[in-house]
């Protein structure tokens, strides 16, 4: 659990605001390297719907906002096609979704039937790979909460289902990960947070 506890220490540490609008959570975390984190929590279920980062980009100005788990809503198909160009509808897309109880990533528009599927576990590189026995689909992904836990992979812990031409794939979450998500949240519970319409929402 040391890896755990410092992870947990580090949000302890950084500048924290919270916003409560539209049904969640929202928190905004700041962390002494001047890395940027933002977590949006549904009030009800308490799950987790976005994680994203920025980092300071490599002239100083402020980054990209990299979505570790949801999406954005900003790219819609008018600003896509604004830009000159539209996403095509048969692309696969990958999103990671979780469950309290599973990480969980979401592959849209693969239509194949679900013997085509294979995820496994590559530790060395300590990444997850996804392939097609017909060679139409590959990647490769990491487990970012198990990488800051430094948690071995488990080839046991991942489960496929298809419905919908979406795969779905899901890794069981270790206890050491669901033991440190409800530190997390009792230390989220004890941050102040502002309510839609407020002037600010005090930082901790």
């Amino acid at each position: 659990m040391a890896s755990s506890d410092a992870w947990l220490e580090r949000l302890k540490s950084a500048k924290k605001t919270a916003l409560i609008q539209d049904g969640r959570r929202k928190v905004h975390f700041v962390f002494t390297d001047g890395a940027e984190m933002s977590e949006e929590y549904d009030m009800k279920s308490k799950e987790l719907l976005v994680r994203k980062w920025r980092r300071k980009g490599m002239l100083g100005g402020e980054g990209r906002w990299d979505y570790e788990v949801g999406e954005s809503l900003m790219r819609t198909a008018a600003q896509l096609e604004a830009q000159g160009f539209m996403e095509s509808n048969n692309n696969p897309i990958f999103l990671r979704k979780d469950t309290r109880q599973a990480f969980q990533w979401r592959i849209r528009n693969l239509p194949y039937p679900i013997e085509t599927y294979s995820v496994t576990i590559n530790s060395e590189d300590r990444c997850c790979i996804v392939r097609t026995t017909n060679k139409k689909y590959y990647k490769k992904y990491t487990i970012p909460d198990m990488d800051r836990a430094q948690l071995p992979l488990e080839q046991n812990a991942i489960s496929l289902a298809h419905a919908n031409n979406t795969l779905i794939i899901q890794y069981k979450k270790p206890k050491a990960i669901l033991e440190m998500e409800k530190l997390v949240q009792q230390e989220l519970d004890n941050l102040k947070a502002a309510k839609d319409g407020d002037v600010e929402c005090s930082p901790s």
